[in-house]
């Protein structure tokens, strides 16, 4: 993996920062500050909770990647080996320090991980309405593909405002050297 003195693997003890962080950046007032949410777009503040999270670390085909800044997590993500594929979600940033290189660290990090498990490509969902966000990963060598995934509602995560569906994008991993 891309060496980062930043990044590590989260563990149950980050659940709490990780749970303050993920809600902040993609919902409420907070996420506001950060130029890419979905505050407009899912009512409610929670994007997450520390029961998902837990479920999420304890799948053993995967990892949440953190990024900290002293002892404070400022951004994660999500990746897990789907065969020969890694799927990568959860990419979030502390709205109040975005647009400073952190999610691009955690993008070339996760790639590294993708190609050290021998993945292929790195496949993610993007709600179909956050077109900054699209095209921001579409500058990070992501294309969107032809397929797409209902947005699936959870009252205690919130409800669309506006129609919303998930599209896929894929990177393949043989653009990488």
């Amino acid at each position: 993996m891309i060496q980062f003195s930043e990044i590590a693997i989260a563990g149950p003890s980050d659940i709490a920062g990780l749970e303050r962080l993920v809600n902040n950046a993609y919902r409420g007032e907070e996420a506001k500050k950060g130029w890419t949410h979905e505050a407009d777009l899912i009512e409610g503040t929670k994007r997450i909770d520390a029961a998902a999270l837990g479920q999420l670390m304890q799948n053993e085909h995967a990892v949440i990647l953190k990024y900290t800044l002293d002892n404070v997590i400022v951004g994660c993500v999500y990746l897990e080996k789907k065969e020969e594929m890694l799927y990568l979600g959860m990419l979030s940033v502390s709205p109040s320090i975005q647009a400073q290189g952190i999610g691009r660290k955690l993008l070339k990090a996760a790639e590294a991980y993708a190609k050290e498990l021998s993945c292929r490509s790195i496949e993610m969902t993007v709600i179909s309405a956050r077109h900054e966000l699209i095209a921001w990963y579409e500058r990070n060598g992501y294309e969107k593909t032809q397929r797409s995934l209902p947005f699936h509602t959870e009252e205690k995560f919130g409800k669309p405002r506006v129609p919303v569906a998930f599209i896929i994008m894929k990177k393949n991993l043989s653009q990488l050297p």
